[in-house]
Parts: C-alpha cells; structure tokens; sequence
C-alpha cells in the first residue's frame, strides 16, 4: 500500500494498482499548488464530510476519472444528484472490493456543505488490504472513545490523524489517540494549511518521540508505504 500526501486532508492511496483519493482538497490550497489534479489517477474517492477543505475537487476528479465517490448517504447523494458514481453508506457499515474493504467509523466534528445545507455526521475510514495491511484515516475529529472499539477488530499498521488543533485535535489528543487505537506509527495530516492550523514541525515529532511513537509528516507530493 502507498500512500502519498496532497496537502491538507487529502490522499492518494495505491493498492496494486488500484488508486484512492481521499478528501481531495488540492486546487484552493497555496502548499498544493504543485499538484495537478487533472494527472490523478482515482478508481475510488473516500469522503469523510462534506465541508469545502475535504470536498472541493471532488466533482472535477470523478469526472476527470469515473471513479466511484464512497461517502454517507447525505455527501453520496449530493454529488449522485450530479450524475456521479456513488456508493452511500453510514456508520459502521463497510465498502468491499476485491482488494480493499473500507469501514465508515464515527468522528466528532460537524458537516455541512459550503452553501451551509446538511451533509449528514462525519466520519472516518478504517481501509483493509486483502494481504492483511489496515490503516485509519481518522478525518476530521475531536479525541473520543470511539477509537477504543478499533483494536478490538483489527490491528493497525498505520493510523492517520489531524494535529493542527483548533478544528480538530491537536498533537496531545493525537498522541492520545494513537494510544486508543494501540498504532504508534501516525502519519499526520490537516495542519499547516490556514493560520490557525500551523503546527511547529520539530516540536510536534519530538512530542510523539518522547512517547516512544513515531510521527511522520509528509511533504505534499511524497509518499510512503506500509
């Protein structure tokens, strides 16, 4: 599994040939703006909410690409009305393909689209390989209990989590996470794009350090695999 950063929240993931963008917000973002969305490849595009920082290309890639746009019902049925490829689903339920399944977890954070109409609750994703990788894509979200029942089903390779506090949590509550899902290996994502959101790099890594865990951050553009 590969896994490269598009700034922000967004991600490209490929799993034997098969790619996943999730959340792409990459056009109205200045640090991506070395990303051409028109190159990427998408056969599946994962929402975890509908606000405008993890929608905006949405539309453009699918139809740039006829992927398929996996959200909740609310986010699903928006972009359907567009005359896209969805798959509406909800908490607890998973996609499944041959190669990957992906399960839509809770998060707790709000969603709306940017006219301000109801994008049903947020969520995140807990994504399975056939070959026995999993990773969590958090989303968007506070610190909450809700990660504790993870573990219980399936052990993490990976676990991505917002630290840019703020709208999300921040780097303590995200070392507290790290330890409700039992994955001391972070990728970390959703700082450094706005003011309110800039994290100090070194600080951030040697606070999960002190932990015994390891917080990676990406350059937008760059991947890495598990």
């Amino acid at each position: 599994m590969k896994i490269t950063f598009l700034g922000h929240a967004s991600l490209q993931i490929e799993i034997e040939g098969t790619n996943i963008i999730v959340d792409p917000f990459i056009s109205g973002n200045e640090l991506a703006s070395h990303i051409d969305i028109s190159t990427l490849k998408a056969d599946y595009i994962l929402i975890t909410h509908a606000h405008q920082d993890h929608i905006l290309d949405v539309e453009t890639i699918a139809k740039n690409t006829n992927a398929t746009i996996v959200a909740n019902y609310e986010v699903a049925n928006h972009f359907g009305a567009k005359a896209l490829n969805v798959f509406a689903m909800n908490h607890g339920g998973t996609y499944k393909t041959d190669l990957f399944s992906a399960k839509y977890v809770n998060a707790i954070h709000t969603s709306s689209f940017p006219d301000g109409s109801y994008g049903g609750q947020p969520g995140g994703f807990v994504i399975s390989t056939k070959n026995g990788k999993s990773i969590y894509i958090a989303g968007d979200t506070a610190l909450t209990f809700d990660m504790k029942l993870i573990p219980l089903q399936i052990q993490l390779d990976l676990a991505i989590l917002p630290i840019g506090d703020t709208f999300t949590m921040g780097i303590e509550d995200a070392i507290l996470a790290s330890d409700f899902v039992e994955c001391d290996k972070v990728l970390g994502y959703h700082y450094d794009s706005f003011p309110p959101i800039k994290i100090n790099h070194a600080e951030a890594k040697q606070k999960f350090s002190d932990k015994n865990k390891e917080l990676i951050l990406l350059e937008i553009g760059n991947s890495m695999e598990i």
